[in-house]
């Protein structure tokens, strides 16, 4: 694909870095250690397009004439906002909330050059099935998820075992709903 600005992705996260690349656009990482934390009164959407634009903000008087992409992805059971977990035991806790429920993950996605901002998010309804005790303590045990809104990864074990049903991306489930960034980038 040919595109004709340079693109940087603000993120560790390496699922975001592979699904980026799929794209086949070429891209630069670029990380810094921003704060996750939101204002209490932020309601689902909020918080992921909150959280996108103040890793953008931490950026901005770094960027010349590159595109910047952003993202922060969270887990809603109800009004609960489900971002990382601290510890396994903060992960086990997720875990047993999701157990047998439908939940939301929604990802804020902020594109950003010097003088423009795109700020965007996605929803996905994730349904789970009903988990047993054991089956938690083994994918926290095995896969440390600490870094995972929710304390799961779709594309792991977790994801495998208790999915049953998916109503939107898959990918932004993995933290980067692609179809949206590359629409709005074509725009940009």
């Amino acid at each position: 694909m040919n595109f004709n600005r340079k693109l940087i992705l603000a993120s560790n996260s390496p699922r975001r870095k592979e699904l980026l690349g799929k794209l086949g656009l070429p891209f630069a990482v670029k990380v810094k250690e921003v704060p996750e934390e939101y204002p209490a009164h932020l309601q689902r959407k909020e918080v992921a397009e909150y959280l996108a634009n103040h890793k953008a903000e931490a950026y901005l008087a770094d960027l010349q004439d590159e595109i910047l992409i952003t993202a922060d992805t969270i887990v809603c059971l109800d009004d609960l906002v489900l971002n990382k977990p601290i510890d396994a035991a903060d992960a086990v806790r997720m875990l047993r909330h999701l157990s047998g429920q439908v939940h939301e993950v929604i990802t804020g996605v902020c594109l950003r050059s010097r003088d423009k901002k795109d700020l965007f998010h996605d929803v996905t309804r994730v349904h789970f099935r009903e988990l047993l005790e054991t089956e938690i303590e083994y994918y926290v045990q095995t896969y440390q998820p600490y870094d995972k809104a929710g304390a799961y990864g779709a594309q792991e074990w977790m994801g495998m075992v208790a999915i049953d049903r998916i109503e939107g991306s898959y990918f932004n489930v993995m933290g980067l709903p692609v179809h949206q960034v590359y629409t709005h980038l074509m725009q940009f």
